[in-house]
């Protein structure tokens, strides 16, 4: 995800202070993974160098005044440059997974162990992110439901090498 296009995408909805910022973007699209303070004014910095915002006042604050950030045309222009770019599908071409299992046959060890290991794995995420879903709003729901999407695409790829281990083991090892 693009913080400085998701910042902007904020922006668009009114002027914004950087600890604001942090904390709209960590309700909607952060849950997992916050946003570290330096992230979010590192990030102000090159979209102000970049002329993509615009300072518009500061706060005075016990602390260092907070400076109100306001999106520009030419941020706007951006933004809606990158939403209407599609992302890149990700063919997973160069699984880790896949790699595992092929050093795991050419070093001899239990190949269908690591794949039971990661199927254990894979299912424990799918009930957690069920649970969430059920517990969450709506955005919630549809970021599990991407996710889950994904895992299920994953265990039935790894059920798909199990059922096929024999004839890889044939190829990587000859």
């Amino acid at each position: 995800m693009s913080i400085g296009h998701t910042l902007l995408g904020l922006l668009e909805t009114g002027p914004r202070h950087g600890y604001d910022l942090k904390r709209v973007y960590d309700e909607r699209f952060g849950k997992d993974r916050p946003l570290h303070y330096g992230q979010v004014y590192s990030t102000l910095a090159r979209l102000l160098r970049n002329g993509l915002i615009t300072e518009v006042g500061a706060e005075p604050g016990q602390g260092p005044e907070r400076k109100s950030y306001a999106i520009t045309d030419a941020g706007v222009s951006d933004v809606d440059q990158w939403l209407s770019t599609p992302e890149k599908p990700e063919p997973y071409l160069h699984s880790t997974l896949y790699t595992k299992v092929v050093l795991a046959l050419l070093s001899g060890r239990d190949a269908e162990l690591i794949l039971d290991t990661q199927r254990r794995a894979h299912l424990a995420a799918m009930r957690e992110l069920t649970r969430r879903k059920t517990e969450g709003d709506l955005a919630d729901a549809l970021i599990c439901d991407h996710a889950l999407f994904h895992l299920e695409a994953d265990l039935r790829w790894l059920e798909l090498t199990a059922a096929r281990l024999g004839e890889l083991a044939g190829t990587v090892t000859s």
